[in-house]
């Protein structure tokens, strides 16, 4: 009797190794030399590369300092200390007194603020304001923001539980709560202000670039859907004399907006209706509308719905206006997927889209002839166009 042959006991399945590209190969041959100390010494030494040592070795530092260097600039706009050198030059004896410091920490926070090139050293041991301080002082959204950062701040405190959902409630997302409310329409108005006013503060620079990209004039009415306190159409109105003007936000951020008219003296062709636009209808009518700083706040499901229910309300030939930070190219890089990633993390919802990504969710949503703005700083804002067919 032949005895049978052993059964064959199949082994753990074997994935094929991952394709290594010829850019692969090159990158990690870099990264070995670039992290052997011997090269470094090497590169650090050698005529040629010692220029690029030396920005690759301060770029490293910069990395491992930036929160020092975001907590001087947290001290000087605290202190108010841009202002206070605003008329001219002090030195540290005469800034001591006024922000309640001794000499010694006022001369380390003037040497702080020096190295960063917020102050300069002025003749006879004074400082006076250097070009980043001063267009700081010239942009009060900027340093309103600055502050708000103390929020950011604690947030920030263990990066790997609030990327694990570790962190628990946030104070970024206590901050505009009655945002992701059950009932957003219902906020009070005392729980509106704070962020509302926040970002009425920081809206003018975005205002302004989107004013120099596009022309409002031709227009009928606007709509600014998710339009705060109203500061761009501000803006708009000052621009473009001809449309009208109506503001579509939260029944308590509405009223702020009306009382914002009033005070520009425009209260005449822009009106204000209060209502969620997640849910609610939108007020039919307008041949613009604007969305301002809005989708990036928001989860792609939210925004997919959103645009669609723009696009029901917009009459053929109608246009969608979008603002607002942009992922997607190296000029944009540190803002969108360094800073709002981690600050719509913290707020709980949102994240910063590409230009191509927004042209696919407005093709979803209906609209065509998606076209790109040019602004003038796209760190800051970019921008698209796209119109009902």
């Amino acid at each position: 009797m032949v005895p049978e042959a052993p059964a064959l006991v199949a082994g753990p399945a074997v994935e094929p190794a991952p394709a290594v590209s010829l850019t692969d190969r090159l990158a990690g041959w870099r990264n070995r030399l670039v992290a052997s100390p011997g090269f470094q010494r090497f590169a650090a030494s050698f005529p040629l590369t010692r220029p690029i040592a030396r920005r690759q070795s301060q770029a490293l530092f910069d990395l491992c300092a930036g929160f020092v260097y975001a907590q001087v600039l947290q001290a000087c706009v605290r202190l108010d200390l841009f202002r206070i050198l605003e008329p001219g030059p002090r030195s540290a004896a005469e800034l001591a007194p006024r922000l309640a410091m001794t000499e010694a920490a006022t001369t380390r926070l003037l040497g702080a603020a020096a190295a960063l090139k917020l102050v300069e050293h002025r003749p006879g041991g004074r400082y006076g304001l250097a070009m980043l301080g001063a267009a700081l002082l010239g942009n009060p959204g900027v340093g309103a923001m600055i502050a708000h950062h103390d929020l950011l701040y604690g947030d920030l405190a263990d990066p790997v539980a609030l990327l694990r959902g570790e962190a628990g409630p946030t104070a970024l997302s206590r901050y505009w709560s009655y945002a992701t409310a059950e009932k957003p329409a219902d906020a009070p108005a005392v729980d509106v202000a704070a962020y509302s006013a926040l970002m009425a503060q920081s809206q003018h620079l975005v205002a302004d670039d989107i004013l120099a990209a596009y022309d409002f004039s031709g227009h009928r009415r606007i709509l600014d859907v998710g339009g705060g306190e109203g500061a761009f159409l501000i803006r708009v109105g000052a621009q473009a004399k001809a449309p009208a003007l109506t503001l579509f936000d939260l029944p308590a951020v509405a009223a702020r907006a009306r009382e914002r008219f009033e005070t520009a003296g425009i209260s005449a062709r822009a009106d204000t209706v209060g209502g969620d636009m997640h849910r609610d209808p939108l007020p039919e009518g307008a041949d613009l509308v604007t969305l301002v700083r809005v989708l990036h706040d928001h989860d792609d499901e939210a925004v997919r719905a959103l645009l669609a229910r723009i696009r029901a309300c917009l009459p053929a030939g109608g246009t969608l206006l979008i603002a607002e930070p942009m992922a997607g190219s190296p000029e944009t890089a540190r803002m969108a997927e360094a800073y709002f990633a981690f600050y719509l993390l913290a707020m709980g919802s949102g994240r910063a889209r590409s230009p191509a990504e927004l042209t696919q969710f407005l093709h979803e949503a209906g609209f065509s002839d998606v076209r790109r703005l040019k602004t003038r700083r796209p760190m800051l804002t970019g921008g698209l166009t796209a119109r009902v067919s």
